[in-house]
């Protein structure tokens, strides 16, 4: 099974993006470590979903957040397409078999965990059932509708404790935020996908719990 049609727009810009066309945040030279995450989008009646993982609470880096699978590059990574799909397969059971790897987007910058993140698009051409996670790294798996992305009452700005802004979803009572916001949003805003929203509603995000890092 191909992409949809309605992945077209996003796929057609693949080769022409920048990392400023996704993040506001330049990529140092100097950072050195470097990871990948799988931007997984399935189907979902008549339109998609993406898949977004809760980071387990227990973690130091990021504890309790949506992200996108994906994980530090290993020795024997073939690309950082290949570090993607492992990482999938070891965080939440993902078959690489049921994947198409469409590409990989620009390298970005985290700035709090100083990693080098290049995210992978994929099309869930042949969905499973997720039931082989790793409790140690994942404690929740969300297969969240396009739609509810899309829906205005559901988008917000995220105000860090820093001052900052970045963009925000309210959806399966969780706020998701940061870089995977971020790049949600901006996906979205490329692949056309995007309504007028009020950027006027802002949610104060909660200081973290002390020696834990935070993506902003």
């Amino acid at each position: 099974m191909s992409a949809p049609e309605w992945m077209n727009q996003l796929i057609t810009r693949l080769p022409t993006l920048q990392p400023s066309d996704l993040s506001r945040h330049a990529v140092p030279e100097e950072s050195t470590r470097e990871a990948a995450v799988l931007v997984l989008f399935g189907p979902r009646e008549n339109f998609g979903e993406v898949v977004i993982i809760e980071r387990a609470s227990h973690l130091k880096a990021h504890p309790g957040q949506p992200a996108f699978p994906g994980g530090r590059v290993e020795e024997g990574d073939s690309s950082l397409s290949q570090t993607a799909l492992r990482e999938a397969k070891e965080e939440i059971g993902l078959n690489p078999d049921s994947i198409e790897i469409l590409g990989e987007l620009p390298q970005l910058w985290i700035p709090p965990s100083n990693f080098k993140v290049t995210p992978v698009l994929g099309w869930w051409h042949s969905p499973h059932e997720i039931t082989n996670i790793d409790a140690n790294e994942v404690q929740a798996v969300h297969q969240i509708p396009l739609t509810d992305l899309i829906n205005p009452s559901n988008r917000t700005r995220v105000r860090h404790i820093n001052g900052s802004f970045g963009p925000g979803f309210n959806v399966e009572e969780m706020l998701i935020w940061g870089f995977t916001g971020g790049l949600i949003s901006r996906l979205m805003d490329i692949a056309g996908w995007s309504i007028p929203w009020d950027e006027s509603v802002v949610v104060e995000l909660p200081a973290p719990a002390p020696n834990t890092e935070v993506t902003s």
